[in-house]
């Protein structure tokens, strides 16, 4: 009794002291913790992360700050950057139920007219419909520290981290950083787009595969497998049944090209022993006609 006594005076004169001392009481949504002093709970309880970070990549010079993180404290909030892994947001409260997320994990670089210009950290805890991110701008500083915080749209995050390893005007050059067959193909690309051999859209396509090649960015196709693996539920019993309708509709399409072909699509258990039985089959024409690469048949089903 009398420790819940207590805690209830100390919330109480936290909160006096913040109205006294002018700080804005910050409301925050989806409480998912139950307290960040909270000492029967380890803090990789508290955080779950959706993905894994990507792999560390940028200028070399900027890899040992891997493995380090860095506070800033904000009237009740303290944020953690831990470059090249995630950003998380700590509620310093006695709340039983304080908050304490993940604002973003490590994805991917900004980068803009041959510059790292900043680090995306997203996939961070759900907000509303979509996931909080993160952008964190590094700018030169007599020591590395993050200096500001701020939300300037819902969820997404600006982080300003200062540190002496961007003090150089080369520091931040995307081009050094890349491999020589890498730099090659971009001077290829370079010498194709001042012939005018491009377009601007096919010029900036080709960049993004290009740094997507070299680890910068995030290949499309992981973050669609990263997507699949974690939404293996359906948001409603509705949405799973007008997912399968449209599945069940496809299906039924497919038959009927398949029919329309004369190829049969469903064989028995018998027939399938009986082609065992009786060893290799030798193919149709069609299917050697697939076999041997002919485009016909397919140009016919589309």
């Amino acid at each position: 009794m009398e420790s819940v006594y207590l805690k209830v005076c100390l919330l109480c004169l936290t909160a006096l002291v913040s109205v006294i001392s002018g700080g804005k009481m910050k409301i925050v949504e989806e409480p998912n913790t139950f307290g960040l002093n909270n000492q029967l709970m380890s803090q990789s309880s508290r955080l779950q992360a959706k993905i894994s970070p990507s792999p560390v990549s940028g200028p070399s010079h900027l890899h040992r700050l891997a493995g380090k993180c860095f506070n800033y404290i904000e009237a009740l909030y303290k944020y953690v950057f831990c470059p090249f892994h995630n950003v998380t947001q700590h509620e310093q409260s006695f709340r039983w139920n304080a908050y304490s997320g993940i604002l973003g994990i490590w994805q991917e670089w900004e980068i803009q007219n041959n510059t790292f210009t900043g680090m995306w950290m997203r996939e961070g805890d759900s907000c509303g419909n979509k996931n909080r991110q993160t952008k964190v701008l590094l700018v030169c500083g007599n020591s590395s520290k993050l200096s500001s915080v701020s939300e300037p749209q819902t969820c997404v995050y600006s982080l300003t981290f200062e540190t002496p390893l961007v003090c150089h005007s080369h520091s931040l050059l995307v081009y050094p950083v890349l491999s020589e067959p890498l730099q090659k193909e971009w001077d290829e690309i370079e010498q194709a787009r001042y012939e005018d051999l491009l377009t601007e859209q096919g010029y900036n396509k080709l960049l993004k595969e290009l740094f997507e090649e070299a680890g910068l960015l995030r290949r499309a196709q992981q973050q669609k497998a990263e997507e699949s693996t974690t939404s293996l539920t359906h948001p409603s019993q509705e949405q799973c049944k007008q997912d399968f309708e449209k599945q069940q509709a496809e299906i039924e399409r497919l038959r009927s090209l398949l029919t329309q072909h004369n190829i049969s699509y469903e064989a028995t258990t018998t027939d399938r022993t009986q082609d065992q039985d009786q060893g290799p089959v030798e193919p149709s024409p069609l299917q050697e006609q697939h076999q041997r690469g002919d485009t016909g048949f397919i140009a016919d089903l589309h």
